[in-house]
């Protein structure tokens, strides 16, 4: 037996001979890995977000052989304020835009079968109005919205362990440790921690007013090889999700634009 591919297909790399036979392998699916350029705290660099989304759709490209679209660096960071530098914030209704626009053109080039790869939580609701308006706008185009925090339950309770509303914490922090260390300023962790002050609050308050150092969470008691075993769970998890997409059909075959179907006996 041949070794399974170890290298993800990068729709960057693939020439437009290429990419038809590419889509056609695996159902016309492509992943977007979706991220951000925002403060994490004095101890990670600010590309935190789009770089896990790199990885990680890049883990996955090379198991299923979905081509993986370019990484977005940017995404709806507003609510993280101009108090700490190095944030680069897309509104809301340019971030819904841009990826609308992203998944018309890749439509156009054969994908039916769109995988949004989200690793900024506050990128949720641009991204799921881009869900949106691509299913109303290609009626055979499929759109997956995937958190990679909440990919899976194991997942979800490594990076929930030390706040509610976490940030730059525990499970980021070990991430980047594990898979991107030169993101990591290790002399800078011990003291970065700070607390979820957002229970049992009403409204939704920006980082400035709920964060001394834009950190929620505890980043002192990550480590590299926690962050090892929860990118292989974020990669696993992601690839069964995916592969369980490249075989799902509509429940109903009807049309987005067509008439209504009369019941029986209606």
């Amino acid at each position: 037996m041949s070794a399974l591919p170890t290298l993800p297909l990068l729709w960057s790399d693939r020439t437009w001979e290429e990419i038809p036979g590419d889509l056609e392998a695996v159902a016309g699916a492509a992943l977007l890995p979706i991220g951000a350029t925002e403060q994490h705290g004095p101890h990670l660099g600010c590309g935190m977000d789009f770089v896990l989304a790199d990885l990680l759709c890049r883990a996955v490209s090379a198991r299923t052989r979905v081509p993986m679209l370019p990484a977005l660096p940017y995404g709806c960071s507003l609510g993280h304020s101009r108090r700490w530098p190095g944030t680069i914030a897309l509104d809301p209704v340019v971030m819904t835009e841009l990826v609308r626009q992203i998944g018309s053109q890749a439509y156009h080039s054969g994908v039916r079968r769109l995988f949004l790869v989200n690793a900024h939580v506050t990128n949720a609701a641009p991204l799921r109005c881009a869900l949106e308006l691509l299913r109303a706008a290609h009626d055979d185009l499929m759109v997956a919205l995937i958190n990679t925090a909440t990919v899976s339950e194991r997942v979800r309770a490594a990076h929930f362990a030390d706040a509610e509303d976490w940030h730059a914490n525990r499970a980021e922090t070990a991430l980047m440790q594990a898979q991107a260390p030169a993101l990591v300023r290790e002399d800078r962790i011990v003291e970065a921690d700070d607390p979820d002050r957002t229970h049992n609050l009403v409204f939704a308050h920006p980082v400035n007013r709920t964060s001394r150092n834009g950190v929620t969470g505890s980043p002192s008691q990550a480590s590299a090889a926690e962050g090892a075993e929860l990118f292989a769970w974020m990669v696993e998890d992601l690839t069964a999700l995916v592969r369980r997409g490249l075989t799902e059909t509509p429940p109903l075959p009807h049309s987005y634009d067509g008439p209504a179907v009369p019941m029986p006996g209606a």
